[in-house]
């Protein structure tokens, strides 16, 4: 037998209750997991503002020629 408990005014199995247990955690936590994931680059290390523009605009027209690429 199943132990019955009484929720909300209706019977509802242990069997039941575990399975709403586990379903919940795991859906919450894939929820949580999932979602795109940023990806984080190191920071320029530049003298002046020119250099920084130069270095920026350099790994823009890198990236667009290897996207041509593929």
């Amino acid at each position: 037998m199943v132990a019955m408990y009484t929720i909300a005014g209706r019977q509802v199995g242990s069997h039941v209750l575990a399975m709403a247990t586990l379903g919940i955690t795991f859906g919450l936590t894939a929820m949580a997991m999932g979602g795109k994931k940023t990806e984080t680059t190191p920071p320029i290390q530049a003298s002046s503002g020119d250099e920084e523009k130069f270095i920026k605009e350099f790994l823009a027209k890198a990236e667009a020629e290897s996207k041509a690429k593929h």
